[in-house]
C-alpha cells in the first residue's frame, strides 16, 4: 500500500508524537542525611563506663534537645556527635571533672526510630533497619486506614517534606525511597 506523501508525513507526525506522550510517574529522590552515623534525638544507647572502681552500663535515649543524662556529669549533648566522637565526649567530662583519672567509655546505637502518623492503623515509632522504605514503614504501622490518601503520602528528612506515591512504590521497588534514622511519615486523609 503506498500513502500520498501528505498522509505519511502525517503518520510519522502522530507517531513521533506518541513517543513522549505518556511520562512515567516517577518518586522523588531523597538526599540522604548530612550523615546517617550521626546521632539523633530519639535514638537509644548503650553507654558503659569501664576501667573503674564502680563500672556502669547505661540504657539512655537521647532526649529532644540533643542531651543524654550521666552519673556523676550530668548532661552531655549527644545529637550530632558519632558514636566515637560521643565516647571521647565523655572521657573528657570525667577526666576534666576529676571524677577519674582514667577510664573506659563505650558507646553503642541499640535502636533508632521513623515516625509514622496521619492515616496509618497504627501511628507512632518503628524501629528503623538498614533496610526500611517508606511502604514497608507503612505496612509496619499496620496499612493504610480506609481514608488514606496513598498517592501523596509526606516523607521529611532534614526538615523537608517529600511527596511520595505508595502505591507506585509499591507497583516498583525503585520508587520505593528507602528510609533514614529520624525519617518521619505522615500519611494525609483523602478529600473521598
Amino acid at each position: 500500500m503506498h500513502l500520498p506523501r501528505a498522509a505519511t508525513v502525517a503518520l510519522l507526525g502522530i507517531l513521533a508524537g506518541c513517543e513522549g506522550v505518556a511520562p512515567t510517574a516517577r518518586n522523588p529522590v531523597i538526599p540522604s542525611a548530612a550523615s546517617a552515623s550521626q546521632l539523633r534525638p530519639g535514638d537509644s544507647l548503650t553507654i558503659a563506663i569501664i576501667g573503674v572502681p564502680d563500672p556502669t552500663t547505661n540504657n539512655v535515649q537521647i532526649d529532644d534537645q540533643g542531651i543524654v543524662s550521666l552519673p556523676y556529669i550530668g548532661t552531655v549533648k549527644a545529637s550530632g556527635e558519632t558514636a566515637a566522637g560521643l565516647t571521647q565526649l565523655i572521657r573528657e567530662a570525667y577526666v576534666t571533672k576529676k571524677i577519674y583519672t582514667s577510664v573506659d567509655i563505650s558507646v553503642s546505637v541499640t535502636e533508632r526510630y521513623v515516625y509514622v502518623g496521619g492515616e496509618v492503623e497504627k501511628p507512632g515509632r518503628i524501629v528503623w533497619t538498614p533496610d526500611l522504605t517508606a511502604s514497608k514503614a507503612i505496612e509496619s504501622a499496620g496499612g493504610f486506614t480506609l481514608y488514606a490518601k496513598k498517592d501523596k503520602v509526606g516523607v521529611v528528612r532534614n526538615q523537608i517534606l517529600y511527596g511520595i506515591d505508595i502505591k507506585l512504590a509499591q507497583k516498583s521497588p525503585f520508587e520505593d525511597p528507602r528510609l533514614e534514622p529520624g525519617d518521619s511519615i505522615q500519611v494525609s486523609r483523602s478529600a473521598f
